[in-house]
């Protein structure tokens, strides 16, 4: 992904793979450098201490220093345990699952054949330089695939991949893939060209023997050349979908925003594409920096809703699904922005977004949750319940993708669990009409963690719980599944290291 953090922002940021304190659930808002992360809170910082505090207490009874019990799914339990004693409760779990292994194993074998699809995944950003990842290389070289370090060398660009491969698919429960990019109005910023994109898909296939990584080809309208882009993408790369950021350039401000009901620019691509059969186009919306009005001067209002409907209106064949679901950043403490939504039933953009399907008659619009959830579970979960509520109420649970963003959060395994377990509180159902989420396994989240995109990329999936699961079987039954067990049974554990930007704490 690229970076929308200018000089001065990236100076008051640092490293998240830095902080001494690995919990597995971030206990500071994390950024994948597309918005500015604000300090940690008064709530985080008592989350981060009682995490601490209960770690000690449960790991002490099972011979486990703190690091080592909070990698184990006690220690998973024991950060949403901490969450709710300090924001109250929203998120469903038990002391028992902290403190006794039995009780987290048994829970999590019986929620071990839950299909999830992860339709936001990728790489590690550049000056990423963990030398604790060296010898991953050679551990997928020799048990993967003997031929993709002799074809794409031993650099560091391998060394991130690798660690994509571990925590997408050793480290979480995550079954496929959506690899995305980010395009710049300098080509020399791409980080990853649609090429290598698809590429990487390829790679991750030959490893699994069946297809486990989705691909993305980003879309530039308005660049030179950009339509030739897109039929060397239909003609050479069969992308699974597209990508765009009608803002333009991630550095902004770009030289080349565009919308999405522009019929002159946009239109034709629309028309080529529903004639190659490739019709789900994902668009970046919201995420920006907090300063967005004065970093994005002309260009920022690109990042809001109002030119989805026409476009989903005209074009109804397309699956228009919007990445982030269009939450505007905080401006300020995800306080406020809860404050906000109890007085007014409003999550700033992220609402206009939802009421898109019905003020406007289309079923063919999707919200995707990426970052926006990532972040609002770790800085208030009742913000976090009331967006996730805001959509389902608004668009239906099958108009929800989950998405995560990663591996800029480390594995996505701790925003399963937070999906998992996350429950809107009564006195919100009552007081705006959400409906319960239900459990980890129900209806609800099981569309959203996997059975709605499986729709949109025609995988053999269907809604009968009975016949998911043999499906789901047949998908996974590959190298993947295979060394997921074993690197499980020798005791393989995620490193709860994020790769993203925090705030800058004070020296």
């Amino acid at each position: 992904m690229g970076i929308f953090l200018d000089k001065d922002e990236l100076a008051r940021t640092q490293g998240a793979e830095n902080t001494a304190f690995r919990t597995p659930v971030p206990t500071r808002v994390v950024s994948n450098g597309e918005f500015t992360p604000i300090p940690q809170t008064e709530e985080q910082k008592k989350v981060e201490a009682r995490i601490g505090e209960l770690a000690d207490q449960y790991g002490a009874r099972q011979g486990l220093d703190r690091r080592r019990f909070l990698e184990t799914s006690c220690g998973m339990a024991t950060a949403f345990l901490a969450m709710n004693q300090v924001f109250g409760r929203v998120f469903e779990v038990s002391e028992a699952e902290a403190a006794e292994l039995e009780v987290a194993q048994a829970r999590a074998e019986g929620l071990a054949g839950q299909f999830i699809f992860d339709v936001q995944s990728h790489f590690i950003r550049d000056d990423f330089n963990q030398e604790g990842l060296l010898g991953l290389g050679e551990f997928a070289s020799q048990h993967w695939n003997p031929d993709m370090l002799k074809d794409m060398g031993l650099t560091l660009e391998r060394y991130r991949f690798d660690n994509f491969l571990k925590e997408i698919y050793l480290d979480s429960e995550t079954d496929l893939a959506l690899l995305s990019g980010a395009p710049f109005d300098d080509p020399e910023w791409w980080l990853l060209t649609n090429d290598q994109i698809a590429k990487a898909r390829d790679v991750v296939t030959a490893i699994a023997g069946s297809k486990r990584l989705f691909a993305h080809s980003v879309v530039t309208p308005g660049q030179d050349g950009w339509m030739d882009m897109v039929e060397h993408a239909i003609a050479d790369l069969k992308p699974d979908s597209w990508k765009g950021y009608t803002i333009g350039d991630p550095l902004g401000p770009s030289r080349f925003p565009w919308r999405l009901d522009d019929e002159a620019l946009v239109y034709p691509f629309y028309e080529r594409i529903v004639e190659a059969g490739i019709t789900t186009v994902c668009i970046h919306k919201g995420l920006l920096p907090a300063n967005f009005e004065e970093a994005f001067p002309g260009t920022w209002e690109y990042a809001k809703v109002d030119d989805v409907p026409k476009a989903a209106k005209d074009w109804p064949e397309i699956n228009f699904v919007m990445y982030h679901s269009a939450l505007r950043p905080f401006l300020e403490l995800p306080d406020a922005e809860l404050a906000h939504f109890e007085q007014t039933g409003e999550i700033r953009w992220a609402s206009d977004l939802a009421r898109i399907p019905q003020e406007h008659g289309v079923s063919n619009v999707y919200a995707e949750l990426g970052t926006a959830f990532a972040n609002s579970a770790v800085a208030n979960p009742r913000f976090c319940a009331a967006f996730v509520g805001t959509l389902v109420k608004e668009m239906g649970a099958d108009h929800v993708l989950w998405g995560t963003d990663s591996v800029w959060y480390g594995s996505p395994q701790w925003q399963i669990e937070a999906m998992r377990r996350l429950e809107i509180p009564e006195d919100m159902q009552q007081k705006h009409g959400f409906r319960p989420l239900g459990p980890a396994n129900g209806a609800i989240k099981n569309a959203i963690f996997g059975l709605n995109a499986a729709r949109l990329y025609n995988l053999p999936l269907t809604v009968d719980r009975a016949a998911v699961d043999l499906e789901r079987a047949a998908i996974t039954a590959d190298k993947i599944q295979q060394m997921r067990a074993e690197y499980q049974a020798e005791g393989g554990h995620r490193t709860n290291l994020a790769y993203g930007y925090i705030a800058r704490t004070a020296a």
